[in-house]
């Protein structure tokens, strides 16, 4: 089984910048589509974005052109890059296989001055 660790959450003020990164174990990572998620606190958890083994991206409208997933199959790593942070992205993120598959442990993220 796949296990995922994420890190790179923080505290960073409006109009600023985070890169999460999720890092897998295993050797099929190459193999897996691999998506974001966030969960604010009260709310559901929500799809942010997926990225595919052919490196195909697709996001969520809230983040569409803040924010862009990549992933290092070398690595066997997949990040978030994050801009222009809003108050509303804060939230727990987590990775996952998509679109099914266990969940990381999460990393925090908020925004606000």
């Amino acid at each position: 089984q796949v296990h995922l660790v994420e890190s790179g959450g923080g505290l960073v003020q409006p109009g600023g910048s985070l890169r999460l990164s999720c890092a897998a174990s295993g050797n099929i990572f190459s193999d897996l589509f691999m998506a974001w998620y966030r969960q604010a606190p009260g709310k559901q958890r929500d799809f942010v974005a997926v990225i595919t083994t052919t490196y195909t991206t697709s996001y969520a409208d809230s983040v569409k052109g803040r924010f862009t997933i990549s992933r290092d199959n070398d690595k066997n790593t997949v990040y978030l890059q994050m801009n222009n942070l809003k108050p509303e992205d804060t939230a727990v993120y987590y990775c996952r296989i998509f679109p099914q598959g266990p969940w990381g442990q999460g990393t925090q993220v908020t925004v606000s001055s």
